[in-house]
């Protein structure tokens, strides 16, 4: 009975789309993916031939009938379709079972509109999530440094820098 409910929670995952690469963490695994964000695909009908490293290593060396695609532009999805298999794509490989449906955590940049965002829970939910939940960036990356996200304190981090001699004051300067 333990080992099925430790399989549960291992369904639910995160996503962090970024334009270059996609990283995919499952809850109790860990970080399980870290994949270029590309998709070849045949042009003809549109199926998915390669995805991730495979897919950028077909980059430049495929015929005519073979086009690799970047479905995300500046964090945010350029081509819906394509963004929609590669995720199916990485849904299926961190989760073997046929019918797995995880509930899935998606980063988004910060910038992101509502339409935006919108694009981003349907691409994931077509292509196979139970539920999708969107985070900015910023607040996924204050939970992984441990921050008190729940608390209303702020943080601030500075590093000291010597400053090259001109920009110190010399003694001989009155003040």
């Amino acid at each position: 009975m333990s080992d099925n409910r430790f399989y549960l929670l291992g369904r639910d995952m995160a996503v962090d789309l970024g334009t270059a690469n996609t990283l995919v963490y499952v809850r109790g695994r860990g970080i399980v993916l870290n994949e270029p964000s590309v998709v070849a695909v045949d042009v003809k009908d549109g199926r998915p031939l390669a995805v991730g490293a495979e897919a950028k290593r077909m980059i430049g060396r495929t015929p005519s009938n073979i086009q690799a695609i970047r479905p995300l532009k500046d964090g945010v999805i350029a081509d819906f379709e394509i963004c929609e298999k590669m995720l199916r794509y990485f849904i299926h490989r961190v989760h073997q079972r046929r019918f797995a449906k995880p509930r899935m955590v998606i980063c988004v940049p910060s910038g992101i509109t509502g339409v935006e965002q919108r694009a981003v829970m349907e691409a994931a939910e077509y292509a196979g999530a139970r539920k999708a939940y969107i985070i900015e960036e910023p607040m996924a990356a204050a939970i992984g440094a441990g921050l008190p996200v729940h608390e209303p304190t702020g943080n601030m981090s500075s590093t000291s820098v010597a400053a090259p001699r001109r920009w110190r004051s010399s003694p001989s300067v009155a003040s």
